[in-house]
């Protein structure tokens, strides 16, 4: 499909939207069609993320507020999240899941923590929190001292080569790079089905809108704020059989635990904390706002039906970027790219995006799009299924015209 530029769309954007009468004082700076259908909901964070369509927090559950979370009501409810988890995630019967506190950071940190040092780690990664999670292992772990570390890195865009993967060896990644665009191959299959080592695998913007090979997955991850668009704070931790293995014949030497990270007590693992006994306190109104967006997941078709949405959101922008050539991805190749948090390089340089971003802020046409501090300059859509198609196709004209306004001012 040909690539438009910028003034050949304006006059195709002309006869799809009238001018408005009132424009604000920033849109006058060029004669530029100025679209007047905006998006329903301008909100496009990559976390915490838009709320399913038709939210509503006064028709959450109420029950639990002012209960305690060891109450029969409270465990129940916790009990309740984890079990709809694992039902419409597919998770093997003998995973365990469980809440965790601090969100997905504390979630991964958590079983880093307990289950590095007992062989020689891979550990690849493509953006910021990735890169964080090699910092922990070799800064705070201090597994050089003791083990292998092996880092495999790309830049932002790209992806390292996974063929790498040791089988014998602890491996941990990222499924989705959130600040990067760039997730994972479909079906994991630079991971063993016969290693001997374990998987560490960080899915927070991930599950929910991708096809989790569970047989592939150790030790996974991820927080409310994300596909689902609950709230922070609170992670998942999902257990494989052979990491609670590790977990029950592994103690690191000379490792203090904090208590949010012990997850065995006299050589066990605590099943407790996998049927809704939390370590600490949760917050009941948070998890009876994941419980609504489970809920939300299974009326309208389950996992496959967020990850079809999902799909659908990303090829709007896809359209989008074939037909303009000031825009593209971040991540190039289209088997690496996510459906998810989606991230595009613009025709401008840093100070100009800032200001493009600005701008569809202020006309209240999209939120929270800007790149990642760490990430190259860009801007950073999220296309989970929380996020309307229709406000996304609204959404294209007026980053054409925002751009057309930054360019040449």
């Amino acid at each position: 499909m040909m690539r438009i530029a910028p003034a050949a769309k304006a006059i195709a954007f002309g006869r799809a939207f009238r001018v408005s009468r009132n424009v604000p004082v920033t849109a006058l700076r060029m004669m530029s069609v100025f679209p007047d259908k905006k998006p329903e909901n301008p909100e496009f964070s990559s976390g915490p993320c838009k709320k399913r369509p038709g939210y509503d927090v006064a028709k959450l559950d109420s029950r639990t507020a002012g209960r305690s979370h060891r109450s029969k009501i409270g465990k129940e409810r916790l009990a309740l999240a984890i079990d709809e988890t694992k039902r419409l995630l597919g998770i093997p019967s003998d995973y365990l899941v469980g809440i965790v506190p601090a969100s997905d950071t504390g979630a991964y940190e958590m079983a880093m923590w307990n289950v590095l040092g007992a062989r020689n780690v891979d550990i690849f990664h493509w953006e910021s929190f990735g890169k964080g999670w090699y910092g922990d292992a070799v800064s705070h772990l201090k597994l050089k001292d003791i083990v292998e570390v092996n880092e495999y890195t790309a830049d932002y865009g790209e992806i390292p080569d996974l063929s790498k993967a040791n089988p014998d060896h602890d491996i941990c990644f990222t499924f989705n790079g959130t600040t990067s665009g760039v997730r994972v191959p479909e079906g994991c299959d630079f991971i063993s089905d016969a290693r001997t080592g374990l998987t560490l695998c960080d899915a927070t913007s991930a599950c929910f809108a991708m096809n989790m090979p569970w047989e592939k997955l150790d030790i996974t991850t991820y927080s409310w704020q994300k596909v689902l668009g609950g709230e922070g704070a609170h992670g998942m931790l999902i257990l494989s059989p052979r990491a609670v293995e590790r977990l029950e014949s592994f103690t690191p030497e000379n490792r203090p635990l904090p208590k949010i990270f012990r997850m065995t007590k006299k050589g066990k693992v605590d099943t407790s904390i996998f049927k809704g006994s939390t370590i600490n306190t949760p917050s009941m109104l948070a998890v009876e706002d994941y419980i609504d967006a489970l809920q939300w997941t299974d009326s309208v078709g389950g996992v496959p039906a967020l990850i079809e949405k999902s799909q659908e959101n990303l090829g709007v922008l896809e359209r989008f970027v074939e037909e303009n050539e000031w825009i593209d991805f971040l991540a190039k190749d289209p088997a690496i790219r996510s459906c998810t948090s989606v991230c595009l390089t613009l025709d401008l340089n840093p100070d100009q995006i800032k200001k493009f971003v600005a701008i569809l802020e202020s006309e209240e046409v999209a939120y929270d799009i800007g790149g990642y501090r760490d990430a190259p300059p860009s801007i950073r859509i999220w296309c989970g299924a929380t996020v309307e198609k229709d406000d996304l196709e609204a959404l294209c004209p007026w980053m054409a015209w925002a751009y057309d306004q930054v360019k040449h001012e």
